[in-house]
């Protein structure tokens, strides 16, 4: 007569105390908005994602990859906040994501090539620093139909492709043939450096004008560019295998969380 009591007993208990350790609906939103508040606190002021959307930084970015980017590491800090979320300054050679001198234009992505105080030369292309020719693994030449580069710079001569105002401070900032850059400023390149539209059209970017350091590339989809030398994206209707095949390659997968230098 007791057996039927010792089982049903201990399942009633478990019972009991699943539906206790149930969250109610007030628990369950508060941690989704706590969720939701954390998600949007990261994106705001540690991480956001980017798309890339040109050739500029070409071969290091490619047009389709998307980027997660870091803006704590160049945010200005405090001793609290450094134990936290590291900080350092500006480097040469790092890839920034800056405002534009424009404040109507879009941010931008290019890589530093001068710091405050540095002498830039470019002749026929190469880039020197303080005296010293740069090695620069990265650097792409990719042929253009027409290309407004100048392959050598600061030049005294009048570009029409150059800003105008930018024009005139640069004859202002050349020291013997070097642009000297001001304190507080910095000279960007695009890797893709013929087709890239940068500091030498239209000037310095000040360092309060740097908000962050692309970490990692978390997706890529296979875009053309007017440079591409992979098969362009084909629209037409494909069967069978052509059809699986082309669903595999809308995306470039072994680009996906590369580490962006």
């Amino acid at each position: 007569m007791t057996t039927p009591v010792q089982t049903t007993l201990p399942r009633q208990s478990a019972f009991a105390r699943l539906r206790v350790q149930l969250p109610t609906v007030p628990e369950a939103l508060a941690s989704l908005l706590r969720t939701i508040i954390v998600a949007l606190f990261v994106l705001t002021f540690i991480f956001q994602p980017f798309l890339i959307p040109s050739e500029s930084m070409e071969r290091t970015l490619l047009v389709g990859d998307f980027l997660l980017v870091n803006k704590q590491i160049f945010a200005p800090s405090n001793r609290f906040t450094r134990l936290f979320l590291p900080y350092r300054d500006v480097e040469r050679g790092d890839i920034v994501v800056f405002h534009h001198p424009d404040p109507t234009a879009p941010l931008l992505i290019k890589r530093v090539v001068g710091l405050p105080g540095d002498h830039i030369r470019i002749e026929d292309g190469r880039v020197s620093v303080n005296g010293m020719p740069q090695a620069e693994p990265y650097a792409a030449f990719e042929p253009a139909p027409f290309s407004p580069t100048p392959s050598n710079f600061p030049s005294r001569a009048i570009n029409p492709n150059i800003e105008f105002h930018w024009w005139q401070q640069m004859q202002q900032l050349t020291r013997n043939g070097d642009l000297v850059i001001p304190p507080g400023e910095y000279f960007m390149l695009g890797d893709n450096r013929n087709h890239s539209d940068d500091s030498r059209f239209w000037g310095l970017v000040p360092r309060q004008a740097i908000i962050a350091r692309p970490l990692v590339i978390y997706f890529s989809l296979r875009r053309t560019s007017s440079t591409d030398v992979e098969q362009a994206w084909n629209d037409r209707l494909k069967h069978g295998s052509e059809l699986s095949a082309h669903l595999i390659e809308f995306a470039r997968w072994k680009r996906i969380f590369m580490v962006v230098h």
